[in-house]
């Protein structure tokens, strides 16, 4: 399979906070400051206290989230405070699933690379990447793009105002600052090769549209960016009538951005993937209980998603949770065995990574997932499924309901997640790759 991967890439400073750092940080602040804060997050970062703010929102929660830093100087003091602690790897969620789709079998995958620095570049898989750059390029390239990811475990605790705050599971904080990812920046060698080659591309899977912000210092807003990423998926379109094409949404700051991307991807691309934090952000198109939808209760979320299909005219909407994922597909279009056999792929794929950082061979990826249990959270939540709409077939559970296929997998967990971030990607990438293989065969 031949791969076009768009549009975010970047370096990822990963560090694991733990709870008495978290303690010590607050400590630092003006803790009247940090709770009003709390009550009325920024979602941005302009100071130190904001960045504090996110990362306990995130870890009293067990949530993720990602905000932008919009002051150098908080990134200065950010990149002081941890960077030479940290683990650099791979970041950004187009670089994360172009590695994933090289390491798992594809033929080729060429992502977009607006920074292409050397260190950016040391960070890509070395099987089936390509990046249509000169060494000249690459050598001259000195800007980095570098986003600190904070995991945190479950059991962490810290305190808060004098009261002890035990996190609830594991998950992770971004904190980003990043003015050329922002505007879905496109390298122009990236571009010329996508048109020259498209005819020759199988699909094609874009992300980085939740990075989009209302302004720019130009006076420009995400309109003008949005819609010339869309003039770039309908010229592929009109070159390669046969192009897949997934796109991500990702956590948005900004509702109505969200609301816009979505709306206006819906008629341009075969799938929309999300997980359940960023399908609430939609509420205004579905009017699901966001609770539900958060708690992971799977009927709630198969109604929201439903919901939102029918208003666009999506033809396939996946979600993935962290205990379980689901396809809901147009009924004219779906083969539930093809659609769980490629989300099988997927979730056995961010479980290995999950455990052990890595994705070595499919091999691999069944060897390490066949040492992991499903989701007992995931097995109630199909199960309560199956009494709601369905019937449960031997390696999941598919079931027609308002006009769409349903079907939907518990997830495998770990009890000791090596990595956090990126498994949504991983699922994503991982079974896109998978769909397309299996679209190939049965054609």
């Amino acid at each position: 399979m031949k791969i076009l991967c768009g549009y975010n890439v970047n370096i990822d400073s990963v560090y694991s906070i733990s709870g008495t750092e978290v303690s010590n940080l607050l400590s630092s602040q003006d803790i009247s400051e940090i709770t009003a804060k709390i009550k009325s997050p920024p979602n941005v970062v302009n100071s130190i206290s904001d960045f504090v703010t996110g990362l306990v929102l995130c870890m009293q929660s067990g949530t993720g989230a990602e905000w932008l830093i919009h002051e150098k100087s908080v990134f200065d003091i950010l990149k002081n405070l941890f960077f030479d602690r940290s683990i650099i790897r791979m970041g950004g969620n187009a670089g994360i699933m172009a590695n994933v789709m090289s390491e798992m079998g594809a033929d080729l995958v060429v992502p977009n690379v607006v920074m292409p620095s050397m260190t950016q570049v040391s960070l890509f898989s070395k099987k089936s990447i390509m990046l249509p750059h000169s060494e000249k390029t690459i050598s001259e390239c000195t800007d980095e793009l570098v986003h600190f990811v904070f995991d945190f475990k479950k059991g962490e605790t810290f305190l808060l105002d004098g009261t002890t705050v035990t996190v609830p599971r594991e998950n992770r904080f971004i904190a980003t600052y990043d003015s050329a990812n922002i505007e879905l920046a496109v390298n122009p060698d990236f571009e010329a090769y996508a048109l020259n080659h498209i005819s020759e591309i199988d699909g094609v899977l874009l992300s980085g549209f939740h990075m989009l912000v209302d302004t720019y210092p130009d006076g420009s807003t995400y309109v003008e960016k949005l819609n010339r990423a869309v003039e770039q998926i309908k010229s592929w379109r009109r070159l390669n009538s046969s192009l897949k094409i997934h796109a991500e949404l990702g956590h948005f700051l900004n509702r109505d951005i969200a609301y816009s991307v979505f709306s206006q991807l819906a008629q341009h691309v075969d799938c929309i993937g999300m997980n359940e934090d960023e399908l609430t952000m939609l509420y205004k198109v579905h009017d699901v209980s966001a609770n539900n939808i958060l708690q992971m209760h799977a009927c709630s979320i198969i109604d929201a998603t439903i919901l939102c299909a029918l208003e666009f005219g999506v033809k396939r909407m996946k979600i993935h949770t962290r205990e379980f994922v689901l396809s809901v597909c147009a009924a004219n279009l779906a083969d539930p065995s093809l659609e769980l056999e490629a989300m099988g792929f997927g979730v056995k794929c961010a479980a290995t990574f999950a455990a052990t950082g890595k994705l070595n061979s499919r091999k691999f990826v069944e060897e390490e997932a066949s040492t992991l249990d499903e989701s007992v959270f995931g097995k109630g939540q199909v199960h309560e499924t199956l009494e709601y709409i369905g019937k449960k077939s031997d390696s999941g559970m598919v079931s027609e309901y308002m006009e769409y296929v349903i079907c939907i997998l518990p997830t495998i967990l770990c009890d000791n997640p090596i990595a956090t971030v990126g498994l949504g990607d991983t699922f994503s990438s991982a079974t896109f790759l998978r769909e397309l293989e299996l679209h190939k065969m049965h054609v």
